[in-house]
């Protein structure tokens, strides 16, 4: 049995999840460990509030 009807998504998690990524490798393509290991306690710590 096939479905005619496509449902319209409100929201794409692989898209968003895709372009997220892309996003956080532009950043920090060029930081050492260190720079990276700060990068994401400043992330955690501004998300987690």
């Amino acid at each position: 049995m096939k479905t005619k009807d496509k449902i319209k998504k409100d929201f794409d998690a692989v898209k968003f999840m895709r372009e997220t990524r892309k996003k956080i490798s532009l950043e920090t393509q060029n930081m050492n460990f260190e720079e990276l290991k700060k990068y994401y306690a400043e992330r955690r710590a501004k998300f987690s509030k």
